[in-house]
């Protein structure tokens, strides 16, 4: 029998229960509530997936009483899973913060720092941006003899950026090569020596983050049990998105108690271009024959107007699950449609138009975004937009953390995180100016290569190495920082150590002789990531040099974008993909 007491709080719980969850549609109810073997939620735009991947998150720990740290979230972007964490923090509190909810990247660094010694890295593995892998590649078609003009480093590495994302190795890639195929033989010689180089330098690029893992899993069935049995449910959003090497680290890891939550519309499918599936999430069915599916069709975002245009436009893919978006909110304006007879004509158009919807209150310029289908079609917008004064962000630009004084010093800081980078070395070992040259380095680089040394350790011997031995004054000057700095980042805060960088190497005055009209920007640039860095430590009790450099690696370039600032925002198609503003122009 049980107390008044018990009886009393399982009431309370109940209703406490259903209040909690009776604002969700049927069909989201039914989604939180079946938590058992794997769901495909087909999830049409505005139609609440987040809050039912957050209440679905809530009803696990509350009422299933599920450990968090045995629930996976992932999704594509950082925004989404910073939403994500948040909303869920506020249904179910502070357990959420055991639960791991990022995105695909970012879980799998955290699992490669903890296991990279069975690939072969060390832990202290650095993250090459798009930047370095080209220095790589442009030296590794140096030294075959290959013009750079011909076979250009961007194209080389898209096409390996193919291959991994279909969990190809440079030895299946080269298999299959066919025999008059120039360029992907070409590409299968550079991608062979590319992973070799970034071993050597203790470096992942970004594919590698995702097909590292899948290796890892494949290679150590003890490793992959463990994180099976750590993640017992997990949840992947954007499942339309997925790539090969996603969708099989999603298959490898929920394979065992196969309590997988996707959540997804083949209807928004939009980066094929990137090696994304789509029939990824087409044949879920297929590889999980018992899978439950719901379809959320009720959308909260849009009037009736702009749904019925786009049901009418997409009802024409021929591969697609059916579904019908409908909305109970006002049908609202109609969708204005304006031809003009050139680009800078319509950019006239559009400048002229915002300007007035400004200037009769109707909007502020935060409420208006400029879409295009590439960043090259901005310029005609951006011309018009400083013409009529109008404030703007152009998303697609330079990053942030691409700009030159930025990413100097983060060189620095990647070479005081792994003295195996060689590519941060080279940027930075002559800025300011050491009198160390480019054949000096060539030769530091050859030695430490060969004999499996890091860049501190050869500077610190150069005087005994025959080719270094002349610089090796300078070359020591510059080990002896490296020493310095990395005594400092176990003791300092972050930011302390840029500030040091910034001082003993003299880098403030060499902007200042560089351009002294660019002077304080330029500076303005290095305190905000100092800024940066006593944010991260702020946010994280165990801040390190090197969980905020993988931190800064994740970042996209959306992320930068401030909801408050009082600016028209121009951005591609794909970029806005998730967000949400009153007033759109399609150009």
């Amino acid at each position: 029998m049980l107390t008044e007491d018990e009886e009393k709080r399982i009431v309370e719980d109940t209703i406490k229960t259903k209040t909690r969850y009776d604002k969700l549609n049927k069909e989201q109810q039914q989604a939180v509530f079946h938590t058992e073997g794997p769901v495909l939620i087909l999830a049409g735009a505005g139609s609440g997936k987040t809050r039912v991947l957050t209440h679905r998150i809530e009803y696990l720990i509350e009422e299933k009483k599920v450990a968090p740290w045995h629930i996976l979230a992932i999704t594509f972007t950082n925004k989404a899973a910073r939403e994500m964490r948040e909303r869920a923090e506020n249904l179910a509190g502070d357990p959420v913060k055991d639960a791991w909810i990022c995105t695909f990247h970012s879980a799998c660094i955290r699992i490669l720092k903890r296991c990279a010694d069975r690939l072969g890295y060390d832990s202290r593995f650095t993250i090459y941006d798009p930047e370095d892998q080209k220095a790589v590649v442009r030296r590794l078609l140096k030294d075959v003899n290959l013009s750079d003009k011909m076979f250009t480093p961007k194209a080389i590495l898209a096409e390996i950026s193919r291959a991994k994302d279909e969990l190809k190795s440079p030895s299946d890639y080269k298999t299959s090569v066919g025999a008059g195929d120039l360029f992907r033989q070409k590409v299968s010689l550079v991608y062979e020596a590319y992973q070799k180089n970034l071993i050597e330098n203790n470096a992942m690029d970004f594919d590698d983050i995702i097909n590292k893992t899948v290796e890892l899993f494949r290679d150590n069935p003890d490793v992959l049990d463990y994180y099976q049995e750590k993640f017992t449910y997990i949840m992947v959003d954007e499942y339309q998105d997925t790539n090969t090497a996603q969708y099989m680290l999603i298959r490898l890891l929920s394979s065992k108690y196969r309590n997988l939550c996707v959540v997804g519309d083949d209807d928004q499918s939009i980066y094929r271009f990137r090696g994304a599936n789509i029939r990824n999430i087409l044949d879920f069915e297929k590889d999980f024959k018992d899978a439950l599916v719901i379809r959320l069709e009720q959308n909260y975002r849009s009037t009736s107007k702009i749904l019925e245009a786009a049901n009418q436009v997409i009802r024409n893919n021929s591969q697609r699950k059916s579904k019908t978006l409908w909305t109970r909110n006002p049908e609202g304006d109609n969708i204005t449609v304006h031809c003009e007879g050139s680009d800078n004509e319509e950019a006239a158009y559009v400048a002229s138009t915002i300007q007035t919807m400004v200037e009769n209150g109707q909007y502020h310029y935060k409420d208006i975004a400029l879409l295009f289908r590439t960043n090259a079609q901005s310029r005609a917008l951006e011309e018009k937009l400083v013409v009529s004064a109008i404030p703007y962000h152009l998303f697609g630009g330079i990053p942030f953390y691409q700009r030159k004084e930025v990413k100097d010093i983060l060189c620095y800081l990647r070479l005081v995180a792994n003295d195996h980078d060689y590519v941060a070395a080279q940027r930075i070992i002559n800025v300011p100016a050491r009198a160390i040259g480019d054949v000096t380095f060539e030769h530091l680089r050859a030695f430490a290569e060969e004999g499996g040394f890091g860049v501190g350790e050869t500077c610190d011997m150069s005087q005994e190495i025959g080719e270094l031995a002349r610089s090796s004054k300078k070359l020591q000057v510059f080990g002896d920082l490296l020493t310095s700095w990395r005594e400092k980042a176990d003791t300092v805060p972050i930011s302390k150590l840029i500030h040091s960088i910034i001082e003993d190497t003299g880098y403030s005055a060499y902007l200042m002789k560089d351009d002294p009209v660019k002077y304080e920007d330029r500076m303005d640039n290095l305190m905000e990531l100092s800024d940066r860095a006593d944010q991260y430590t702020s946010e994280n009790e165990e801040a390190t040099l090197d969980g905020f450099l993988d931190e800064l690696s994740l970042v996209s370039a959306i992320d930068s974008w401030k909801e408050g600032d009082d600016t028209v925002a121009l951005m591609t198609l794909h970029s806005a993909k998730g967000l949400e503003f009153p007033v759109v122009f399609m150009t």
